[in-house]
């Protein structure tokens, strides 16, 4: 019996963990023959998917977030290129895998774009990267263990005041080095509003009387940026 092929788009500037990652699948127990469409940035992954016409041309997405950028055309990540995909291909199964463990980096992935996986890198080996492409296939969703504590970190109602995207955004900005009078330049909010919200941010982190560099050392040290 002949193999069922399984077209796979995979976007990673490393064309070695592409090679890796296809030579992993090609020991899955489902039976599936794999057939890859190879992307090194964010550039070569647009062109690829605006120029398929095919909505169905794709059964899986693995994609990386760190990328170099395209401005061109306002993608800067592996989460702006997701995007695009879940709207051009509506039955695509999307793996993200990436080097950050940041749990706001992990939660905003999960709530933006859904994907069926989401796996740190230093989580798994060959054989967890091949446990979670079969439960994929049979419409699972895996997560490695470092993506769920943080997630899960982040949902206990302690943690509640950091579910708001403001906030959020806030503190990464912070970490960026946006000064807070610039920050209405980024954000829907008004100085005053947003002084109020770093007043949260430093109670939650038992922050009394400190600076803006108070933030985003503690939110460094929950792991949160």
């Amino acid at each position: 019996m002949d193999k069922k092929i399984l077209n796979i788009l995979m976007i990673d500037d490393h064309p070695s963990m592409i090679e890796g990652y296809k030579s992993i699948l090609t020991f899955n127990d489902l039976g599936y023959g794999i057939n890859v469409t190879p992307a090194y940035n964010c550039q070569s992954a647009y062109e690829i998917i605006t120029k398929t016409e095919d909505l169905y041309a794709f059964d899986m997405a693995f994609i990386d977030l760190s990328l170099p950028p395209y401005e061109q055309e306002k993608i800067f990540s592996g989460q702006d290129l997701a995007m695009l995909i879940k709207k051009k291909f509506p039955v695509i199964k999307i793996m993200i895998l990436t080097s950050h463990a940041e749990a706001f980096t992990l939660f905003d992935i999960k709530r933006n774009i859904e994907p069926k996986g989401l796996l740190v890198k230093s989580d798994f080996t060959a054989d967890e990267l091949l446990n979670a492409f079969e439960s994929i296939m049979e419409n699972e969703v895996y997560y490695t263990k470092t993506v769920e504590e943080s997630i899960n970190e982040l949902m206990d109602n302690k943690n509640a005041i950091f579910l708001d995207e403001h906030n959020r955004e806030i503190i990464q900005l912070l970490a960026k080095g946006v000064l807070t009078k610039n920050m209405p330049n980024y954000i829907n909010l008004g100085i005053s509003a947003i002084d109020k919200r770093k007043a949260q941010i430093k109670e939650y982190f038992l922050i009394k009387g400190g600076t803006d560099e108070d933030i985003v050392r503690e939110a460094k040290n929950y792991g949160f940026i």
